[in-house]
């Protein structure tokens, strides 16, 4: 129920007093919720002087007037509104947050995040190691990220406690043998998916292995794998994969002939991380590979029985494309990429033209103009071209012509012409 009469409600809220009472609220919020200091209104029209000097009780004539908080606090309950400035403002709007209290608050919470992992590293068998001040020391420095609660950091910082206990603590640097990250992240975690890479508790507990080993925290998942092998734990290596056609590598190992065999027989071969890791893919100097984008590319080359070898990346190229295109430019291979037209396609073409300065395959602006034309000569549907244009760095002209067509051509549409370039002896 409201503590005002209604008219007297309805004359406080009117459009004299809004800029008191905005003013006032900002005041008050900011000063832990005390009636205490002044605020000032400037500018102020025949209405608003009218108001407040009814309600203050005294003329007002100029542009401006301070206002005492305290003054207008002892008013208020004096006049018919019968109650002081705080009451009278949650009347007229949302309760007041005391946001000083609210900052201390915060801070408090903030601080009981690293207090804790100071705790649970002093009960920890790693108490005695020399790393685990510095960890603490570089994420109190970085910070918990942005949107984790504090509760969620201090769960979050314990299990990593617990993981790096398991694997740098006494039984863990006695255990014989390798575990699957699953399997630990299970066992400490709860979740076999707990320590999946990109996961805040992963990267705190590789922060904490790389100090432990004297080594640099790596910034790719190459390295991240690497990290997790220095304390015998063996990433998933089979479940991401490259789709892959006609690659012939030299060299007599089962590896090389099986890749071999499916390329006479016009099979796609999807590769792991684990394939690259234990076998370096050395192909004929200057091969020349295709790249795609769609996996509909590697079908219909192998429906057609193409002869020039290709490496998918399946959309936005997950971090094993990037590992064996690298694999493959450091044999002297040579690239030439296709993608989509459209803003994310040319992204990853310049992504992937800049790092293997790859030649744009079917990419300038007159063959995206052409496969328009011809698209709209069959009466194929038109696809609208989203999002803010990219400049392609192989063709200044192209970006400007596909947002005057406004039309975006996926690899599909251009297929015959990509599978008989595929098609053509090296």
């Amino acid at each position: 129920m409201s503590g005002l009469p209604a008219a007297t409600r309805d004359w406080l809220k009117g459009p004299g007093l809004v800029r008191l009472w905005q003013g006032a609220r900002k005041r008050l919020e900011s000063n832990g919720v005390q009636a205490t200091g002044s605020l000032r209104l400037t500018a102020m029209n025949a209405q608003e002087r009218n108001d407040l000097s009814l309600l203050l009780g005294k003329p007002l004539t100029g542009a401006a007037a301070t206002i005492r908080l305290d003054v207008l606090d002892a008013r208020l309950r004096a006049s018919a509104v019968g109650l002081g400035l705080r009451r009278t403002l949650e009347e007229l709007g949302p309760p007041l947050t005391d946001r000083r209290a609210a900052r201390a608050d915060v801070a408090a919470r903030r601080e009981r995040v690293w207090s804790s992992l100071s705790s649970s590293l002093d009960a920890s068998p790693l108490a005695d190691q020399e790393w685990p001040q510095q960890w603490y020391d570089l994420l109190r420095r970085t910070g918990v990220p942005k949107g984790v609660t504090p509760e969620a950091a201090i769960w979050t910082l314990q299990q990593a406690v617990q993981v790096l206990t398991a694997l740098l603590g006494p039984e863990g640097t006695e255990r014989n043998g390798t575990r699957g990250r699953g399997e630990l992240a299970a066992m400490t975690t709860g979740s076999a998916h707990g320590l999946d890479d990109g996961t805040w508790l992963a990267r705190v507990v590789q922060r904490g292995v790389a100090l432990a080993h004297g080594t640099e925290f790596p910034d790719d998942a190459v390295g991240r794998r690497a990290l997790w092998r220095l304390v015998s734990v063996t990433p998933d290596e089979v479940s991401s994969t490259v789709l892959t056609y006609g690659l012939r590598p030299v060299g007599e190992g089962w590896r090389e002939r099986a890749l071999r065999e499916r390329a006479d027989h016009h099979c796609e071969v999807h590769v792991t991380p684990r394939d690259l890791r234990d076998f370096r893919l050395q192909l004929p100097a200057a091969t020349l590979i295709h790249i795609c984008e769609n996996p509909r590319v590697v079908e219909a080359a192998a429906d057609a029985a193409c002869v020039r070898p290709i490496v998918c990346t399946s959309g936005s190229a997950a971090t094993v494309v990037f590992t064996l295109l690298d694999a493959l430019a450091a044999t002297g291979c040579r690239f030439a990429y296709h993608g989509d037209f459209d803003w994310p396609g040319i992204a990853l073409a310049n992504r992937v033209i800049r790092r293997y300065e790859a030649l744009p395959w079917r990419m300038d602006t007159a063959d995206y103009e052409r496969l328009a034309a011809r698209s709209q000569s069959e009466a194929i549907p038109q696809l609208a071209l989203d999002g803010g244009p990219v400049d392609a760095d192989w063709d200044p002209d192209l970006a400007p012509a596909m947002t005057a067509l406004g039309v975006a051509l996926h690899e599909e549409a251009t297929l015959d012409l990509l599978v008989a370039d595929l098609s053509c002896q090296v």
